[in-house]
């Protein structure tokens, strides 16, 4: 990775800089060069040793095959010891940002931060021996440990901060997920709880009417509508001072219920406790669809083109489908698909067409995937099928059925013209690896491909697969 591959550091990273660089300057040229040599001798025995520690424990094993480890990550953590070990106060800022990178992926995978703490622990302990087979137990060695738990500590800080920052964006992502699903059905759930209440209010009176027993009678807040609202309700809409509103409403409500049901004494009295009972009802369900309406009025995560999920919520899926894969020992796929030459049709036929394929691709990607499936629009003219539990054969089935019926079905223009279209789709299996950005850049490299070879076709990527231009920087970071 070069520096024009980094993004810019923010204030706390450079703080975290600017310490590093004064640790490597204190130590002097004569440790630095100790801790390079170290480096270039003992690297791969360090990752080595890095990985035995860390496949010891059960929730690293479950995310990493050995096949994964000796191909790909020890060959990567040896040259992350290489650059840790032979940092000098010229390239820090280069090496923090790359472990704002790892700390990113980390977060991406899932990776448990106490063990990455521990496999830095580890690797520290090692080194210091090595330390001390190399230079003894004097002035020199005391100075390039010390250098070295600098080192060490800041690249770990530095990864911290963006592995919080990861998981914290995905957390708010993963959230507003759950508040979008709430909105795709927002009509049908606002007519269930409106009916949950009603009926509630309905039964309540019913019961009075007829002088029936009401000890059985639910207070509003242990009722179906009451329970929906504190452990879903609440949650998809947000704290906010309507939800506060109601929560006050039904504690209110429960309150004036023994004496709305007190079947002796005062019968104006206890009309009276219902009609406050009703009308605190009412204002729940006045509360209840000014929420409704509000979250309704939402762009959630839809396109609004297409009406397809945007990119947006894609990490979403896809972690929830890796952690379903990894428990159910089953697989997934990710198709993404581009159409094509689709400059030439806003070039020559205007861009109310190239909107119309857009909803034509968008149309039959609905209709010919499994209501189980996701359907992104990606951008621009690419789209993203995530299809569930399929292997190999039943990923390129669908896809193939995919890419035939575009090229056989045109898209009908406002004038009456029928126009063909076609797309390139590029096909990747989850393969077990947590992240999946992995699996993305393989969709991505096999779309190019098919693009590449022709078009309207599609290509099964593989970790073979030459990369596409613009995944070459991720795959390398």
């Amino acid at each position: 990775m070069n520096a024009a591959q980094t993004s810019p550091l923010d204030s706390v990273a450079s703080a975290l800089a600017n310490d590093w660089k004064q640790h490597l300057l204190a130590s002097g040229p004569a440790v630095r060069q100790l801790l390079a040599d170290i480096a270039g001798e003992h690297a791969e025995e360090l990752a080595a040793h890095f990985y035995r520690v860390m496949l010891n424990d059960t929730r690293a094993a479950r995310s990493l095959s050995l096949d994964q480890v000796r191909v790909r990550l020890q060959p990567a953590m040896v040259g992350w010891v290489t650059r840790l070990l032979g940092a000098s106060p010229d390239n820090v800022e280069q090496l923090l940002a790359a472990q704002r990178i790892v700390g990113d992926v980390h977060a991406r995978v899932g990776i448990p931060v106490d063990l990455v703490t521990r496999g830095t622990r580890v690797l520290k302990q090692r080194i210091f021996q090595l330390v001390i087979d190399s230079a003894g137990q004097g002035e020199v060695a005391s100075a390039a440990i010390t250098s070295l738990c600098a080192s060490f500590d800041i690249a770990l800080e530095g990864m911290s901060l963006a592995y919080s920052n990861a998981r914290e964006r995905s957390s708010r992502t993963d959230a507003a997920y759950r508040l979008f699903s709430l909105v795709q059905n927002v009509s049908t759930e606002r007519e269930r709880q409106r009916a949950l209440l009603l009926d509630w209010e309905n039964t309540l009176l019913y019961a009075l009417a007829s002088q029936g027993d009401m000890a059985g009678f639910q207070p509003l807040a242990q009722s179906e509508f009451g329970l929906w609202f504190t452990h879903k309700g609440i949650p998809s809409f947000g704290e906010s001072s309507e939800t506060q509103q109601i929560s006050a409403l039904i504690s209110a409500v429960d309150k004036l219920l023994p004496a709305a049901l007190h079947q002796e004494g005062d019968a104006q009295a206890r009309s009276a406790r219902l009609q406050e009972v009703r009308l605190k009802v009412a204002q729940v369900r006045d509360l209840l669809g000014m929420l409704f309406e509000r979250i309704g009025e939402l762009d959630a995560g839809c396109d609004a083109l297409t009406n397809l999920l945007n990119r947006r919520f894609l990490p979403t899926v896809l972690r929830r489908e890796i952690k379903l894969a990894e428990a159910s020992g089953g697989s997934f796929a990710v198709l993404m698909l581009d159409l094509d030459h689709f400059k030439g049709i806003n070039d020559q036929h205007g861009h109310e067409a190239g909107d119309r394929a857009l909803q034509h691709v968008a149309g039959i990607l609905g209709q010919y995937t499994r209501g189980s499936d996701y359907v992104f629009r990606y951008g621009g003219e690419e789209f993203v099928v995530v299809l569930v539990a399929v292997d190999e054969s039943q990923a390129l089935v669908i896809a193939g059925s995919l890419c035939r019926r575009i090229a056989e079905t045109p898209v009908v223009l406002a004038n009456g013209h029928r126009l063909s279209v076609s797309a390139s789709i590029g096909v990747a299996l989850h393969d077990g690896h947590p992240d999946y950005e992995r699996l993305m850049a393989r969709a991505d490299a096999a779309m190019y491909q098919a693009k590449k070879q022709g078009r309207n076709r599609v290509i099964l990527g593989t970790d073979s697969t030459p990369p596409a231009p613009e995944r070459a920087a991720l795959l390398r970071s």
